[in-house]
């Protein structure tokens, strides 16, 4: 059945009629699937990447002991997987050490684990927006911790050591590819898929590989501007930008395009 409502006070749902790819599993993946969901669409739950642990847990099992033990005046969290391994490692992190999260959603998963957050850049939510704002309101040297994933570019270390402060970076986990089944794979070449959410890099580089023949008709919607060129450095054409760097605005933004397929084409 089509999902559009019907009737003559029936109000259509912004993304009645598509299929969107749903990058990442777990309760992540869950909560965009209803957030799709509520306005209509078809959320198709395809895990492109998956988190495995650091390769040196040693250097992060000794990071998180200091962490405790309060010798870092900051924290940074660039997302919500580390977040995931602070809560899995039961880390209690010491009130003299302030906690900096890259964005809202970040910032919502440390809240949800019962970790406070003291900054949330207000403009660029980035390694880059983070560093900027901890040095402007840091002109003092501090003792800085930056938990990262292996592939991420040291630019948040980077530039707050050369801003004169005590960075210790850390690999808190490892991103890696998920292949998905051949049936995602045909239904992406065919055009079943009308938009295909890209949040990271690192699915970005995954989309390009899994799917080699994307249909021009298919919206591939990034995050931010950052992942807009992450993607479009890994061969993806970006038609949609979220404005703000959360779900909901990527979300947003795919709602206000027109339907790339007839809202009945695949129907049985």
């Amino acid at each position: 059945m089509n999902s559009t409502p019907t009737g003559p006070n029936a109000i259509p749902k912004p993304l009645s009629g598509w299929r969107v790819l749903v990058p990442r599993g777990g309760p992540w993946g869950d909560g965009v699937a209803a957030t799709l969901r509520a306005q209509g669409a078809v959320p198709v739950v395809a895990p492109l990447i998956n988190f495995a642990p650091t390769s040196d847990q040693a250097a992060l099992d000794a990071a998180l002991a200091d962490l405790e033990d309060a010798r870092f005046d900051w924290l940074t969290v660039t997302s919500a997987t580390t977040v995931d391994v602070l809560y899995a490692h039961r880390v209690s992190i010491p009130a003299t050490t302030r906690v900096a999260a890259v964005g809202e959603t970040t910032a919502a998963a440390l809240q949800a684990v019962g970790y406070r957050v003291d900054l949330v850049p207000a403009q660029d939510n980035s390694a880059a927006g983070m560093a900027e704002q901890l040095i402007a309101l840091e002109p003092e040297p501090r003792r800085v911790l930056t938990l990262r994933s292996e592939i991420a570019k040291p630019v948040l270390t980077r530039k707050l050591t050369e801003a004169g402060h005590d960075v210790r970076s850390v690999v808190a986990y490892r991103t890696i590819g998920v292949p998905v089944t051949e049936r995602i794979a045909r239904d992406v070449g065919n055009g079943r898929i009308n938009a295909i959410l890209v949040t990271s890099g690192s699915v970005a580089e995954q989309v390009r590989e899994q799917f080699p023949e994307i249909p021009d008709a298919t919206v591939i919607a990034a995050i931010g501007p950052r992942t807009a060129k992450d993607a479009r450095r890994a061969g993806l054409p970006v038609n949609v930008i979220a404005e703000q760097q959360t779900v909901g605005a990527l979300i947003d933004a795919v709602s206000r395009l027109a339907l790339p397929h007839a809202a009945d084409e695949f129907q049985l």
